[in-house]
């Protein structure tokens, strides 16, 4: 019989949610130091490392109290999109504008701008968004899920193939005639993706 350390993600995270505060420690500690090093990679801060890896676990928490996670077996890659998502939030927040004093050669007007899209812009890219929507729904959903996993959650080939059970060379090939698929149907429709 294994012993509880050694038990899969999945049922540790089914003993959690049915009341077992032990197995999420043990959640923790066996994959703390690959999402701790995840976020020291993209902040190189010791405190703000500390408050994001946190945060992903109180977020972490909250969904499975809720009963509201559903990554049967891809625990590890649904908490590092947690992790990602709240890098990307800290810097989105901490977005700063550098300090400049005004000289004749520096006005603060040259900063200032108006990056807001018009109206125009707006319809432009949601027809773009649209679009490519329509061309995704095309793609068989294997080949689908590997390019959204890929292009919109930023997942790694070797996070992908674990967590779809495939081999990293499947993954790629997925992702390659995804692509391919796409060029033949942007090609055939003769659609045009810019704004």
């Amino acid at each position: 019989m294994a012993t509880v350390n050694q038990l899969p993600d999945a049922l540790l995270v089914k003993n959690y949610i049915a009341g077992d505060e032990q197995s999420l420690a043990i959640l923790i500690e066996r994959h703390q130091s690959k999402i701790y090093g995840f976020i020291y990679s993209k902040i190189a801060d010791r405190d703000i490392t500390d408050d994001v890896f946190q945060d992903t676990f109180i977020k972490v928490i909250k969904t499975l109290k809720s009963n509201s996670y559903n990554e049967e077996g891809k625990f590890l890659p649904w908490v590092m999109r947690i992790a990602h998502n709240l890098v990307v939030d800290h810097f989105r927040k901490t977005k700063k504008m550098p300090m400049q004093r005004e000289t004749e050669e520096y006005s603060i007007f040259s900063y200032m701008s108006d990056n807001s899209m018009n109206v125009e812009g707006r319809m432009i890219t949601d027809q773009v968004e649209s679009d490519l929507q329509r061309l995704l729904d095309e793609l068989p959903a294997d080949q689908k899920e590997v390019l959204v996993m890929r292009m919109y959650q930023d997942m790694s080939f070797k996070e992908i193939a674990d967590s779809t059970g495939v081999s990293i060379n499947t993954a790629l090939g997925r992702m390659r005639y995804a692509l391919m698929n796409l060029r033949k149907v942007i090609e055939k429709n003769k659609i045009v993706l810019t704004n």
